[in-house]
């Protein structure tokens, strides 16, 4: 079945530097199929046997041992990926104005730093494993952005809306 892997921190802003053909070469000796990158920002399509958990635990200590690099990676299948693009409450003019927090455990929102930090537009929604953040404004620009793990409680990672609907596409084209 057709997984999805969201490197934390890969290749942004000179840090945890990692080219693509490396990481898709070392996710090859794990075992891992018809690996797929979009952007160099560590987002992967392939399949694989294996839970999410397990296959998130054996990329991250490869990276470690490999590259000396600590990056958290959350593996997701595909369904729940589909499932997260779908059930996206916003409607943005550019989809760049909306991101998807991959949540690495369960949320616990401080809703009181939320409206602390946030501007006229934003939104933010809950969802299972996942919270859609709508910054009109732009993400750069939003005081939400900097304080997102601290409002949600917990470790994310977030892409834009076009890149999970590109990942979407990637895992349709599978099938």
């Amino acid at each position: 079945m057709a997984k999805v892997a969201l490197l934390r921190g890969i290749n942004v802003g000179g840090a945890n530097a990692l080219p693509m053909a490396e990481l898709k070469a070392l996710c090859a000796r794990l075992g891992w199929h018809d690996v797929q990158s979009y952007v160099a920002s560590g987002n992967l399509v392939f399949d694989a046997e294996g839970t999410p958990e397990a296959l998130s635990e054996r990329l991250e200590q490869a990276l470690r041992e490999t590259h000396g690099l600590e990056v958290p990676v959350l593996v997701l299948d595909g369904e729940t990926l589909r499932a997260a693009h779908a059930g996206c409450p916003f409607v943005p003019d550019d989809p760049r104005q909306v991101h998807l927090c991959f949540l690495y455990a369960s949320p616990d929102p401080d809703l009181a730093l939320y409206e602390q930090r946030k501007a006229e537009g934003d939104g933010l929604e809950i969802g299972e494993g996942v919270a859609w953040l709508h910054t009109p404004g732009g993400f750069g620009r939003s005081k939400l952005g900097a304080a997102l793990e601290r409002i949600l409680g917990t470790q994310l990672t977030a892409r834009n809306l076009r890149s999970v609907a590109r990942l979407v596409e990637m895992l349709d084209a599978r099938r």
